[in-house]
């Protein structure tokens, strides 16, 4: 056991009201070489993250009618904010006024993040950290983007989504001098060209990654390798992006440290979990207004997000049936209540099928061709590969756009299925989010970046790691807040007994849940 300074103490002033915290360097201990990842492999393949196959339309909250200004790719037009700043490449400047205001509310539910904010503002953790990030584009992850701002570091961004941008948050963005480079309904060479514009800058050269999707990750390690000779470390959000990394990790192809936030507890339980539990019900009213009552549903997978979307539509009286590879999560789906099954046992007579597991290929054109007329397909999971749909785009098949992001797909006997988001993530692509929860990931993001980049040299190697106990107990700590909740501490009789730091961390790293 060694001594070494990690970036994080928490202390309470106990005499204000308002319990303002503060973040100090603390000396505390780390045992040599520690190392916490998961090992879980997959065979999943690389997915095609923004191919768009038909042309529907990029707003969910507005009509399909075309606005002039839209038929101009924001590629061949140059725009200038107000303090004679070209660096970013967005859809309209002129909505800055408007996305500051969406900017401005969610700071106020995002409570755990402005207090991280001003918590750490005066020792500038990511003073010299250039950070290059590929996320959604909206008004809680702005927060983030600003909140590493104050922070000390340089940023400069792309969307990893082409349906997710808020464009007006974007443009808010952009008017405050942050590079951004995204709008709403990219095509695919727009999302590439967007990547290439925040790394390929002269003078300028990333030393962290914050990546959502692996695709920042990806495009570097193909275009600019040798960057990574300066990167000191990937923080990467989702399970696709873990499952590249592991890959490379695999391959001894990893040449930097990584930080799997996906698999932190803090994001599987509160963003998987609770969000979808909310954001499914909203997603398919608003693409189908479809009622839910009576209605048999194919949840395909059973990890965090299918358990929240299986709970929220047998809440409302739907018949949830669930498909799963694994037996753990396949015996919670039966002891919960759901009924276990192969998709092409109940493909027939399901009025909606949901993947959500990350995977390939879940929903193939065989299964397709046996749903019945109506049935409703999409996808919660993270990958758009999930649903096959190139599959779908073949000459005896019609393709007719009805509203934003709904798409009929017509059989030559008159059958149709609906198609939401071109099998895109439909809670993003379509709807809202919880901005709470986005809360939480995000501060699980800005702390897995302090953490990599004040990291003393050796503590973390090339490889794989879930966020340390002691920051997944403090973002948790920094949202009770919300709700006036008062913690019981520990006395110090007890602590000895469990064999405890009275301070946490409370469980050990293979602790689940």
């Amino acid at each position: 056991m060694r001594k070494v300074y990690s970036l994080v103490s928490l202390t309470k002033n106990r005499e204000s009201k308002d319990a303002v915290l503060s973040l100090n360097i603390k000396q505390i201990q780390y045992p040599e070489q520690t190392r916490e990842f998961d090992s879980r492999l997959t065979k999943t393949g690389r997915r095609s993250l923004s191919h768009s196959i038909s042309h529907s339309s990029t707003d969910s909250n507005s009509s399909d009618a075309e606005n002039p200004e839209d038929e101009v790719s924001p590629r061949d037009m140059q725009q200038i904010n107000s303090k004679g700043n070209m660096d970013f490449c967005i859809k309209n400047i002129k909505l800055a006024d408007f996305g500051r205001r969406e900017i401005e509310l969610a700071e106020d539910e995002m409570t755990a993040l402005m207090a991280l904010r001003k918590a750490a503002q005066g020792e500038k953790p990511l003073a010299a950290a250039k950070i290059v990030g590929c996320t959604h584009v909206t008004a809680q992850t702005a927060v983030l983007f600003e909140t590493l701002k104050v922070l000390g570091a340089q940023c400069r961004w792309a969307a990893c989504n082409i349906y997710s941008t808020q464009d007006e948050v974007a443009a808010a963005l952009a008017e405050q001098d942050f590079p951004v480079f995204a709008w709403k309904g990219e095509s695919e060479d727009d999302f590439w060209w967007c990547i290439d514009r925040c790394v390929n800058v002269e003078g300028w050269e990333p030393n962290m990654i914050l990546d959502d999707g692996g695709d920042m990750t990806h495009w570097i390690y193909k275009k600019y390798p040798h960057l990574f000779k300066k990167v000191k470390g990937i923080v990467e959000e989702s399970i696709t992006g873990i499952h590249r990394l592991h890959q490379l990790s695999k391959a001894g192809k990893l040449c930097v440290p990584a930080i799997n936030v996906n698999d932190s507890v803090t994001k599987q339980k509160f963003d998987n979990l609770y969000c979808c539990r909310e954001s499914i019900l909203d997603s398919l009213k608003k693409t189908t207004d479809i009622m839910f009552g009576g209605k048999q549903v194919a949840i395909c997978g059973y990890g965090e997000v299918g358990k929240g979307c299986s709970a929220a539509l047998k809440a409302m009286g739907s018949v949830v049936y669930v498909t799963e590879i694994d037996p753990i999560c396949a015996l919670q789906a039966c002891m919960d209540g759901f009924r276990l099954a192969k998709l092409g046992d109940v493909v027939r007579h399901v009025d909606m099928v949901i993947t959500c597991t990350g995977n390939k290929n879940v929903v193939v054109r065989e299964h397709m061709d046996l749903m019945k007329n109506g049935c409703v397909v999409c996808n919660m999971g993270r990958s758009n590969t999930e649903i096959d749909v190139n599959s779908l785009q073949t000459p005896e098949l019609v393709w007719q756009h009805v509203r934003a992001q709904v798409d009929h797909i017509i059989w030559p006997d008159g059958k149709r299925i609906v198609l939401l988001a071109e099998g895109r993530v439909l809670n993003l692509s379509s709807s809202t989010v919880p901005i709470y929860v986005l809360s939480i990931t995000a501060t699980t993001q800005a702390l897995a970046l302090i953490e990599l980049f004040n990291a003393p040299e050796g503590r973390y190697k090339q490889d794989v790691y879930l966020l340390p106990k002691k920051l997944d107990e403090y973002v948790a700590s920094l949202h009770l807040q919300t709700f006036d909740a008062h913690l019981t501490e520990l006395t110090d009789e007890q602590a000895k007994y469990m064999g405890l730091s009275k301070y946490g961390p409370f469980k050990p790293s293979y602790y689940r849940y």
